[in-house]
């Protein structure tokens, strides 16, 4: 088994078909979306291939150490991740080509009008061993 994150953006990645802003969704829509989100996850857990996912929040902030005894410094000059990262879910799946299939799956999540949203999703794998460090 092999873990992958799958990453929802709000923007950041190629349109999507079905490309209305969730702000501009009907209650009923948003509650549709977030039917069949959690039914995904539901199905996915009886297969034992989820582990976890979440929405994210719009608000956040970058945050880095600036040197000792100084406090930490919030944001700066780079695309926001609370603009970016809508949310994510991670599986524990047999293989590549599965997590593709999750994937293309969970990306016909209903939005505006009913309609499929079609919206790209990031796939990326977990790191299984630690790089090698040459000299």
């Amino acid at each position: 088994m092999a873990k992958y994150l799958l990453l929802k953006h709000y923007r950041g990645a190629p349109a999507a078909v079905n490309d209305v802003p969730m702000a501009r969704w009907t209650p009923d829509e948003i509650t549709a979306h977030m039917r069949y989100m959690h039914d995904f996850a539901a199905r996915l857990e009886g297969t034992g291939e989820f582990v976890d996912g979440q929405a994210l929040a719009p608000e956040g902030a970058w945050v880095r150490y600036d040197g000792e005894g100084r406090p930490p410094v919030t944001d700066g000059p780079f695309a926001e991740t609370k603009d970016l990262i809508a949310g994510w879910m991670i599986i524990d799946v047999a293989d590549y080509q599965r997590a593709v299939e999750l994937a293309g799956e969970l990306s016909a999540a209903p939005g505006a009008g009913g309609e499929p949203i079609h919206e790209w999703l990031e796939v990326r794998p977990f790191l299984t061993a630690p790089p090698a460090v040459t000299e």
